[in-house]
């Protein structure tokens, strides 16, 4: 039995998987990162039968973006599984996600809305949808006290947008740290109007939609908006690096500090279930994990542990997850399991939380990959429970990496006040600073507290991979090697 199909869904047809943009600006080749998952879902739907283990990754790093896949099924009673045939299997990537638009708006008389300053304001950009949901798709940074900002650039993606005719809501926010951001303005124009808007060089009036009786009318506004610059190009996408052969490297941190607790008790954090069910650490690297490791060819991860005291030894704050003095690598997924399980075995539980070291150790590995001229992309995961405590030297730590081949996700577990790490995760647009003054040349922090995700529709693995092609773009970008002849 021969099959072919087309798998157009992973770029046209929002999924849970792919589709979901709401606390975060998801650049539109996040469908290749999760396209494993989709892929694998896809086949299992559609097709009586089981397919070879990570296939569904492998579509997208082929050069040619095809495979074929062997189609077998194991009956109640053969002990042997029986041969259904091939399924061919191609990804197509349309041309709209090559299609780059670079956008950079400033507006003039916005109302305060702060009691004693001016207004911090922000843009962000949703698409329309057909039944009135808006849907997220970039933001700007944060200007504080300005009545009168230009942002930096906005990038977008025309694949995000769908069509130039699409309506977009460009909303203009004071933002407010406690999330509640106050709506000062809108507009909503189609990328093909904003162009003009940028021809004619004349502004628009924002709109406040307003509660008159029982009903919503839009007031015509003082403050404007306009275009500054509207350049079109083509660049090349994520999928696009992966295929021609760009490596991207899984790298893992666990936090071994005490506030886990007893790893021998039920209540603790490191608590191996011997019912085989994982706990919060476990479940993080393998969501994370079971993805990323499809996009390395060796196999071979970095491992380290931080906050533990290693048997008769002082405080270490990054160890090797292995127990080896000078190598920390590990075989795979499950020589992470394998070396953390021995590790809580091996070492004393305590303290501090300190980040600076595991992150320095990494940005040294994504420094010498730059000297043998492969494109080569890292990924450190840091698994936590607590606030850290090294917050300057942290900071240090990731402007410094900021201009290397590098993304940090961070999983916070437990029940701890995360709000540090939303700090090192830039969400207000704002660029992490060093004791130095020195300003981090892009984001590559991307933090989500597993409880939240949990409550939620979004995945931790969704909100994790949410901005790394994003990420992973501006580093290209940075080193202009991204613009198409």
């Amino acid at each position: 039995m021969g099959m072919h199909t087309t798998m157009r869904r992973l770029r046209c047809t929002p999924t849970p998987m792919i589709g979901l943009a709401v606390h975060r600006m998801m650049d539109a080749t996040i469908n290749y990162v999760v396209a494993r998952e989709v892929v694998r879902r896809e086949l299992r739907l559609r097709v009586c039968g089981a397919c070879e283990g990570g296939g569904g990754i492998a579509v997208v790093t082929t050069p040619t973006r095809s495979l074929t896949l062997n189609l077998d099924r194991k009956e109640n009673n053969e002990t042997h599984l029986r041969k259904l045939g091939k399924l061919n299997v191609c990804v197509n990537e349309s041309l709209g996600s090559k299609t780059i638009m670079e956008i950079v708006f400033r507006c003039s008389e916005l109302e305060n809305k702060d009691l004693f300053s001016k207004s911090d304001p922000f843009l962000l950009m949703s698409r329309k949808e057909e039944s009135g949901v808006l849907v997220p798709i970039s933001k700007t940074e944060v200007k504080k006290n300005d009545r009168n900002p230009i942002w930096r650039p906005v990038i977008v993606n025309l694949q995000q947008i769908v069509s130039k005719e699409n309506p977009l809501a460009i909303e203009c926010f004071n933002f407010n740290s406690n999330g509640k951001h106050e709506l000062i303005g809108k507009v909503i124009k189609s990328l093909a109007e904003l162009e003009k808007l940028h021809h004619s060089q004349h502004g628009e009036d924002l709109f406040l939609p307003t509660l008159v009786g029982n009903d919503y009318e839009d007031k015509v506004l003082k403050s404007q908006i306009f275009v500054e610059r509207f350049s079109q190009s083509k660049s090349k996408t994520f999928l696009d690096y992966i295929s021609d052969g760009c490596e991207m490297n899984f790298m893992v941190a666990i936090d071994f500090t005490a506030s886990n607790g007893n790893p021998r008790l039920p209540d603790s954090l490191h608590y191996i279930d011997p019912s085989g069910r994982p706990n919060a650490y476990q479940r993080a690297i393998l969501e994370v994990g079971e993805v990323l490791q499809f996009y390395v060819a060796h196999r071979r991860f970095p491992a380290w542990g931080f906050g533990a005291r290693p048997i008769d030894g002082p405080v270490s704050h990054c160890f090797n997850l292995n127990g080896s003095t000078y190598q920390p690598e590990v075989e795979g997924i499950q020589g992470i399991m394998s070396a953390y399980i021995s590790a809580l075995h091996n070492v004393s539980l305590a303290g501090p939380t300190l980040f600076g070291h595991v992150i320095s150790a990494a940005a040294l590995i994504a420094g010498q990959s730059l000297s043998n001229g492969r494109q080569k992309y890292f990924i450190l995961l840091i698994v936590t429970d607590g606030v850290i405590t090294d917050l300057q030297e942290t900071k240090d730590a990731l402007v410094k990496a900021s201009d290397l081949p590098l993304s940090i996700l961070i999983v916070g577990v437990g029940g701890a006040d995360f709000k540090e790490m939303e700090i090192l995760d830039a969400e207000k647009g704002e660029r992490i600073e060093s004791p130095t003054g020195r300003v981090a040349s892009r984001d590559i922090v991307q933090f989500v507290a597993m409880r939240d995700a949990q409550s939620g529709e979004v995945s931790v693995i969704q909100s994790l991979l949410a901005e790394l092609p994003r990420q992973f773009m501006s580093y290209m970008q940075s080193r202009d090697v991204d613009q198409l002849n």
